[in-house]
């Protein structure tokens, strides 16, 4: 799947022979999440190499690979240098999208408008500009040097400078293009299903948009907490519980078989709760009982929950997702001491016999305690957040559900803040963010569901991009070509990994219209399409029989044709798309990153010929 492809995806199979659509049988189609960069990077390699010893570069000083970050430094004394006096300017360093440069410094109009007035020697922003480049010290990354407009200063990277970062990264690992975070450990908590529900389409979103921003701190050398806040604790256990005693009297023949589909289970329990008063007033004691710990009502609640994980562990094994699950119920124990500390600070207030804490600009209160006594999702998830924070000891904590959720989350932060959990600036630690989503459409535009109007079921989703992807195959002579088990090794990686990049490659926070057609093409930016770049990148590697470890260590990088110093240029990019993605919490723009590469190797792959 697209996992092969960057951090946002995982491992596809565990052949290591599984064959690739209808151009190769791809040696590293299961290969490691960065593969698709070392691999576009050792066809460079190919292309642009001279062989001739060169002495290593382990000895050098330690590059982090993000050319903004090592730019930073260089302009910070340049802008030290042409205003002594302001103390607190930072450099302001872009990618350019114009013909002028490859990054330019943009301090110049800001600066200018802080100096103005102060007895400064400038006229303007332009000669602004003109001091900061003239200040600036000799560089190998730089190779020219002009300024635009008002005060824009253009710069040209060194393509000796730039050969030689990418064969740096290429003998030292990938892992040095590592962005260098400020944060050490975090839990990214995505998915959470609810026990005895199917999982649907929109746990599709939270949970490869959790996995993609978990991968993406992992290779940032953040430790990951993956948490899994299942919905396995409340009052519709009360009904599931009588109606399985009901159902099997004698607790040993209720197995996952007997009980058969568990979304059926569910709802033959709630018409029974919805029409028989008997059976209700029984379920709510059922409730009373489960939570107070007798263990005839907590074995069956142990056992509905088991046979709900084990569906859910079908859906993550294949989406090749990792993950630990905590769910409502382990917290349930430290809400009395949370709610106890939180009082104690002055923040609980009575409010129509519930127990709740105001927030400011808020028009309604976040209840924590019900005007019954009873806990909710609040009391539950400032429980989590306290957890989190004291118990795991982690700096960031990252939610990842639906828009609609929101407010619930700014109250719960907010509440937080109020009690010193969190600290009140965002831009510090420790922090908590919300990682929201939109819904996921139909082709008439409304929320995808079946012809029958149901939420459509997650499984169903996976099989349906399976069977039409090994259907292509299929029609492509490919189950003449391959044993049976290939065909479905290549079907479901190909059919899951374009479902979760025709996903990922959307700005999180908009809605999207589901297309099994444009998910599996192959032209555009779709997995297929990246897929096809890969495969060609393996192929080129695997027939040229060159021994490429061999090569990194012996050969020169040389980008003196103008489409490999461009592939170069948005390799040299990686690591600050990286940052900029976690930063913004938007997996999409390594998605954009990425399609853009295989647009460029394109491009090289036409114009550069292996010799």
């Amino acid at each position: 799947m697209i996992g092969s492809l960057t951090f946002l995806l995982a491992p596809v199979s565990s052949s290591s022979s599984s064959p690739f659509l209808s151009l190769h049988r791809l040696s590293c189609f299961h290969s490691s999440p960065s593969d698709i960069l070392r691999a576009t990077t050792r066809r460079l390699a190919l292309a642009a190499t001279k062989t001739r010893s060169i002495t290593s570069m382990a000895t050098e000083e330690e590059n982090t690979g993000n050319v903004k970050r090592e730019l930073e430094k260089v302009f910070d004394l340049a802008l030290k240098a042409t205003v002594p006096n302001e103390t607190d300017v930072r450099p302001l360093i872009a990618a350019c999208t114009a013909k002028f440069g490859d990054y330019q410094c943009n301090n110049a109009m800001g600066l200018w408008s802080k100096i103005k007035g102060k007895g400064t020697e400038f006229k303007g922003p332009q000669p602004v500009g003109q001091a900061i480049m003239k200040n600036l010290p000799p560089s190998e990354m730089i190779e020219s040097c002009s300024v635009a407009g008002p005060g824009f200063v253009n710069v040209v990277l060194s393509k000796n400078w730039m050969a030689k970062n990418i064969q740096k990264m290429l003998v030292d690992g990938i892992e040095t293009w590592a962005p260098k975070l400020r944060v050490k450990k975090a839990v990214v908590d995505f998915s959470s299903p609810n026990i005895a529900k199917e999982m649907h389409v929109g746990h599709l979103r939270s949970t490869i948009i959790g996995d993609s921003l978990a991968r993406m701190l992992e290779f940032s050398n953040v430790e990951v907490l993956r948490r899994n806040h299942v919905g396995d604790w409340g009052t519709q256990f009360g009904m599931l519980i009588e109606y399985l005693f009901e159902k099997f009297p004698n607790s040993e023949d209720a197995n996952e078989t007997a009980i058969g589909e568990l979304q059926e289970f569910y709802r033959r329990s709630k018409n029974r709760f919805d029409s028989d008063p008997a059976f209700k007033e029984r379920a709510q004691q059922a409730v009373v009982r489960l939570q107070s710990g007798e263990p005839k009502y907590h074995e069956a609640w142990a056992q509905i929950c088991e046979i709900s994980r084990k569906e859910f562990d079908k859906v993550y094994k294949r989406l090749r997702v990792d993950l630990e699950e905590k769910g409502e119920s382990f917290y349930n124990p430290y809400i009395p001491g949370v709610i106890d500390e939180l009082s104690k600070q002055g923040l609980v207030e009575e409010s129509q016999g519930a127990r709740v804490i105001f927030i400011e600009g808020v028009n309604i209160p976040l209840i924590i305690v019900k005007s019954d006594g009873g806990f909710n999702y609040a009391s539950t998830d400032l429980a989590a957040l306290w957890y989190r924070l004291n118990e795991e000891k982690a700096e960031w904590i990252i939610y990842v559900t639906d828009v609609g959720q929101q407010l619930h989350f700014d109250m719960v932060f907010s509440a937080a803040k109020r009690a010193g959990w969190l600290s009140a600036d965002d831009s510090t630690y420790p922090k908590a963010s919300h990682v929201g989503f939109g819904l996921v459409l139909g082709e008439d535009g409304k929320r995808l569901r079946t012809r029958f109007s149901e939420v459509v079921r997650l499984v169903d989703l996976l099989d349906e991009a399976k069977n039409r992807s090994k259907a292509v195959l299929i029609e492509r002579g490919k189950d003449k070509e391959w044993t049976e088990e290939e065909l479905e090794q290549t079907a479901e990686a190909v059919g899951y990994g374009a479902a979760k990049y025709f996903d990922l490659k959307n700005n999180r926070l908009t809605n999207y219209t589901f297309s099994f057609d444009q998910m599996l093409n192959d032209k555009g930016n779709t997995a297929v399409y990246l897929l096809y770049a890969h495969a060609r990148i393996c192929s080129i590697i695997r027939k040229s029989g060159k021994d490429i470890e061999e090569l990194k260590k012996t050969g020169s990088l040389v980008l003196d044709h103008a489409d490999e110093r461009a592939l170069g240029l948005h390799l040299l990019h990686f690591s600050e798309v990286i940052e900029e993605a976690l930063t913004n919490l938007l997996p999409n723009v390594v998605c954009e990153y990425l399609y853009n590469l295989s647009e460029y190797f394109t491009r090289f792959y036409s114009n550069c010929q292996v010799q």
